[in-house]
């Protein structure tokens, strides 16, 4: 999708980029498009190579307050998962504050595969009890603060990292005010409510958050299976039931999915009460994101439509849900 945060480069200045990054030059490039924040191209080498190359959005964007420094959230997320066994894109070079760029780049192989997105294999059953295995590896890896410490939003405990993540996306509404259900404030208080049920979580874990279909590429040569998931710069440190959310974007999670037999497959996972409630928590707060992060992105109103449309519906069923119908009013 079209985007305010897509910077256009020219193929001399693609060239000059990549020669910059790994010593030889660019014989052809595509714009690869079904992406929505960074800039990103499908790249063939002087030297044979196939490449994906990933730019920051432009230095004089002023994006959300989650969005600092994504790219290198991205970097470190694709080390850490690989080294957890996960399958992801190789990182050939990560570049921050190029000189000539004016921000920061990703230079990735390009992977054969194809997005599952773009396909409907007979057998989805197996693909997504085999994403679950995988998820559980990735949330398997461990950190040292709970939050985006690359975006300076963090805490001591995940209840007070995540009401600071919850917060910061409000406050983005000064900058770029958007149409919401209910208040900011009034919102918020929803999310305080609920907060007792955050506790339960004691150590700091990778959670991609945002493993949608377009995100995982499937090797289709011969039975399909998963190459490799993608599209790591939305991670966090916190708690692995948040994964569960995009693979069921606006729907929700059932015990039957296979996803979470394959998770479960590689660690113990219980849909307790309470982790019903941090699901509906998480829930709400990416549809917040989906709704502000049109401010400085700017998408194209037809196109963005549908995904507003759900986000609101959503986020005022889960608002309502969590306050539940013998709470009081809320602000």
């Amino acid at each position: 999708m079209d985007s305010r945060t897509k910077r256009r480069l020219s193929r001399a200045e693609l060239d000059a980029l990549v020669r910059r990054a790994v010593g030889t030059g660019v014989t052809d490039a595509t714009e690869l498009t079904d992406g929505f924040a960074n800039a990103v191209w499908r790249l063939r080498l002087d030297d044979g190579r196939e490449a994906v190359l990933k730019l920051s959005p432009p230095p004089d964007l002023d994006q959300l307050s989650y969005e600092r420094n994504l790219l290198r959230m991205e970097a470190a997320a694709i080390g850490l998962a690989s080294a957890a066994g996960v399958p992801v894109a190789e990182l050939l070079r990560a570049g921050y504050d190029d000189p000539v760029l004016g921000g920061d780049y990703l230079l990735l192989a390009a992977l054969d595969g194809v997005s599952w997105n773009a396909v409907k294999p007979d057998d989805q059953r197996a693909l997504r009890r085999e994403l679950g295995g995988h998820l559980a590896r990735f949330n398997a890896v461990t950190g040292e603060v709970f939050g985006y410490p690359h975006a300076g939003i963090t805490g001591a405990t995940w209840r007070e990292a995540f009401l600071a993540m919850v917060a910061a996306l409000l406050d983005d509404t000064r900058r770029y005010p958007t149409p919401l259900p209910r208040p900011a404030g009034e919102i918020m208080a929803v999310f305080e409510a609920a907060a007792p049920a955050l506790d339960e979580v004691t150590t700091p874990r990778l959670v991609h958050f945002d493993v949608w279909a377009g995100n995982v590429f499937l090797d289709l040569s011969g039975t399909p299976r998963i190459q490799a998931i993608i599209d790591h710069e939305r991670a966090f440190w916190g708690d692995p039931l948040a994964e569960f959310v995009t693979p069921t974007l606006f729907g929700d999670l059932a015990e039957d999915d296979p996803l979470l037999a394959g998770y479960r497959e590689v660690t113990p996972l219980e849909l307790t009460p309470a982790a019903r409630t941090r699901l509906d928590l998480y829930r709400a707060y990416l549809h917040l994101i989906l709704l502000i992060e049109n401010g400085p992105r700017q998408y194209p109103p037809d196109a963005y439509a549908r995904v507003r449309d759900a986000a609101t519906a959503s986020l005022t069923e889960v608002l309502d849900r969590l306050v539940g119908p013998s709470a009081g009013p809320v602000g």
